[in-house]
């Protein structure tokens, strides 16, 4: 087993993190007050070709393997939530699709604007009554002499604001349960399409969360993603490569926090001492270096079997199932550390914790993951 990564991979790695710590980090605690979504940031990425890393040449991205993908994202996400989930719903959710799925003419109209940075990448699946319960989507796609006529509504859309078109999933024949689902590419200018960007957030407030509301929006018949009524097969195989990008943002969030903590004890005195000399607080620390070194392995291996064209739909589960959890604990442990301070918004951690708490929920709520892996293993 070689677990060295590539010349290749730790030039990338350098760079990124470089990028993070000097463009990324310095605006996070101002975006998450203003909720400014950081469009800078990432016109700086695309002059970098970031943003179409793991898709191919051919339509504009860089031809990168999965690996590079989890290494930016967890970086970003080091330096700021928010950024780290954007750039992770922008390959993993929008870009995947339709590189797994596409025409060529798709790839070529869809994707290498995504690649460009020209659109960012979203992925309507979520609506009010169907989260976990994905097969019971509600929105409805007909098709008659002029295409297809789409009405119905998505929640919780990441990135729809800054996408100039996104794959959506929509019912086209009710019979057939979740095999009458079908995913359109759909135009987010199309007549009868709203984008409303109203919720407010526990956390990862500069990223873009939103509603989708679809009033006879038409599209035309090669508009549909893929083949019609596997819909909901699509976006199960889309949903485990985006699972690796969350348990990539999940080690970046952790790691962050596990940063600020040991410097903090290193830093803080009390009773004569550095809270590092304290054993209390060395266990900590020891626990959160250990668990985050393990959820980056687990990341790692769901994204090698992923490019190695090996099943990896338990691993990628287990990965984000873990890593969230190791987020959330090292999160909640740097704030104890930090003891009143941590509770404060100078320290950063506090915003740490705020941010890592959607992991859990997102692309599979830490629930439906355990049975995920509970079918896997042939419960």
């Amino acid at each position: 087993m070689n677990y060295d990564l590539t010349q290749e991979q730790l030039m990338l790695k350098k760079m990124i993190r470089e990028f993070a710590d000097e463009v990324v980090a310095p605006g996070a605690d101002e975006r998450d007050k203003t909720k400014q979504f950081p469009v800078e940031v990432f016109k700086q990425m695309a002059e970098l070709n970031l943003m179409g890393l793991p898709f191919s040449e051919h339509y504009g991205g860089a031809g990168a393997d999965t690996t590079s993908f989890a290494i930016v994202t967890e970086e970003l996400s080091r330096a700021c939530g928010s950024t780290g989930i954007t750039y992770s719903a922008h390959i993993s959710l929008g870009g995947a699709p339709l590189s797994l799925f596409g025409t060529e003419e798709q790839k070529r109209t869809y994707l290498s604007k995504i690649c460009s940075g020209e659109s960012f990448g979203a992925f309507g699946l979520t609506e009010p009554n169907a989260g976990s319960d994905a097969g019971g989507t509600k929105t409805s796609a007909v098709l008659d002499d002029h295409g297809w006529l789409i009405n119905g509504s998505k929640c919780f859309i990441t990135n729809a604001s800054y996408a100039s078109f996104l794959a959506l999933t929509a019912v086209t024949d009710k019979e057939k349960g979740a095999r009458g689902i079908t995913a359109f590419i759909v135009p987010t200018d199309s007549p009868g399409f709203t984008v409303l960007a109203n919720y407010e957030k526990l956390g990862l407030h500069s990223s873009n969360t939103t509603e989708l509301v679809l009033e006879n929006v038409r599209v035309p018949e090669e508009n549909v993603l893929g083949k019609q009524g596997e819909g909901f097969k699509q976006f199960l195989i889309t949903l485990d490569g985006g699972r690796i990008g969350i348990g990539a943002m999940a080690v970046g969030i952790a790691q962050a926090a596990y940063d600020k903590a040991l410097q903090y004890a290193k830093q803080r005195t009390a009773f004569g001492n550095s809270l590092s000399q304290f054993q209390a607080i060395q266990h900590k620390l020891a626990d959160m270096a250990m668990q985050i070194e393990l959820a980056r392995n687990m990341v790692y291996k769901a994204a090698w079997l992923k490019d190695n064209g090996r099943r990896f739909t338990k691993e990628a589960a287990m990965a984000k199932l873990y890593a969230s959890e190791v987020a959330m604990s090292a999160t909640h442990q740097a704030i104890q550390i930090h003891g009143g301070y941590g509770y404060m918004r100078e320290y950063q951690v506090e915003r740490f914790f705020r941010d890592a708490r959607l992991l859990e929920i997102g692309e599979g709520t830490s629930e439906i993951l355990r049975n995920v892996i509970a079918r896997e293993i042939g419960c």
